[in-house]
């Protein structure tokens, strides 16, 4: 068993990292006083196109897109396997509001672009895909709704009505916490509801279908904060009414009843990615508690040397060394044995990582004491991060349930 990074790996590491301390980490105060001066909170302030046009430059771009269905007069992804990414998503947690999106490899665009690559025909991906990887527009998943429990999918009510002659779908329902739809720049909604929620089998009543911003019943009703943040580099998270919202039968992604499927698919490299950048915000915490500790002094000697602040530290380490190897692990079965070989371990990371990530960095919070929970450090955002993720891509009382089902079968 060989635990090195090989070389490619080893090589986008170092450039990656020499990236974060260059133009990353000096960029996010930038961002932060970009912002305040914006007519609308929700644009984009330029420094995130000089991250991104320098990123791309540097061919730190689209490290994520290790599928190879995109268009191949197109090469916009790296080829990069599962278990080549995991390390370099890991080092863009690091700065989860910058660095994935200065990379192209930021969340729900990232979910987004693999269901495109995998399940849309040409012409969807023409349109959609393909600028998508070229990072100039956004996109949105809604699936989330506020009227049922979103972690049972087939609860979904929003419908998918096809018109009478066939040739259009009425897109009716109302969602909420779609992520990035605040953006302007956000222009597509892939959209999951029921074409058929009379169909015998839960799980052939849904199907997903592609609605762009400016159709007509299309409403973008609120903001949504999160921990009373409103994650204005991430795109924000919006509550979306679709009223009627009429939209070309060839919009639909696959056949009418996959959409389930669909969406099971598109979640399972989520969770890793959630994961894999997760151990990063772990390990800049880690960091900022060691800084802090030797700078601080408390009762006649530096916090370092109090055995309380000497216990977190070392957990945290051992913590994070278990969390990366499982997830490394399950990188590995995904690339080796496909997303379904890799089902107990991806639930399992999901289960544990913001869990235990939370904790760390909820310690790290404490030993800054008041400016943990200020917005001078990055910590408490981080840890309302961290903290969501535990609900995000299914809770975790979801991923037990399917997890222990699946250790109990073997004994029945």
């Amino acid at each position: 068993m060989d635990f090195a990074f090989d070389a490619r790996t080893e090589e986008l590491r170092e450039r990656l990292l020499a990236f974060m301390q260059e133009y990353v980490y000096p960029a996010e105060p930038v961002a932060a006083e970009q912002r305040a001066r914006l007519a609308s909170p929700w644009d984009t302030p330029a420094v995130f196109g000089e991250l991104k046009a320098e990123a791309r430059r540097q061919g730190l771009w689209n490290l994520f897109f290790v599928d190879q269905h995109g268009p191949s007069d197109a090469p916009y992804g790296a080829g990069l396997s599962n278990l080549q990414y995991a390390p370099l998503a890991e080092i863009t947690g690091r700065s989860p509001h910058l660095a994935p999106m200065a990379t192209n490899c930021a969340a729900p665009d990232t979910g987004n672009m693999e269901l495109l690559a995998q399940f849309a025909d040409d012409d969807q991906k023409k349109r959609w895909l393909e600028p998508l990887l070229a990072g100039e527009i956004r996109s949105a998943f809604a699936m989330t709704e506020p009227e049922v429990a979103s972690s049972d999918a087939t609860n979904i009510e929003t419908r998918i009505e096809r018109s009478a002659d066939g040739e259009s779908y009425a897109v009716t329902g109302r969602k909420w916490y779609i992520s990035g739809a605040m953006n302007p720049d956000c222009t597509i909604f892939i959209v999951m509801g029921k074409t058929d929620p009379d169909h015998d089998d839960p799980r052939r009543q849904q199907s997903m279908i592609l609605v762009p911003r400016d159709t007509p019943g299309v409403e973008v009703r609120r903001a949504m904060s999160v921990y009373g943040y409103q994650d204005h580099d991430h795109g924000g998270h919006a509550e979306v009414v679709f009223d009627g919202a009429r939209v070309p039968a060839a919009n639909l992604i696959g056949d009418e009843g996959s959409g389930f499927a669909i969406a099971q698919a598109r979640l399972g490299p989520g969770r890793i990615h959630h994961c894999m950048r997760l151990i990063g915000m772990a390990e800049r915490a880690i960091e900022l508690m060691c800084r802090r500790a030797v700078e601080r002094t408390a009762f006649g000697k530096e916090l370092a040397a109090q055995g309380v602040v000497q216990n977190w530290i070392a957990d945290a380490r051992v913590t994070v060394e278990q969390l990366r190897l499982l997830v490394l692990k399950t990188a590995w079965l995904m690339d080796t044995v496909g997303n379904r070989g890799a089902h107990t371990e991806i639930q399992a990371i999901k289960i544990a990582t913001p869990r235990a990530v939370v904790g760390i960095l909820d310690q790290a919070v404490q030993l800054h004491g008041a400016g943990g929970v200020s917005q001078d450090f990055p910590l408490a955002e981080l840890w309302a991060a961290a903290r969501t993720l535990r609900l995000a891509d299914g809770p975790d009382e979801v991923h037990q349930r399917s997890l222990a089902r699946r250790e109990l079968k073997r004994y029945r």
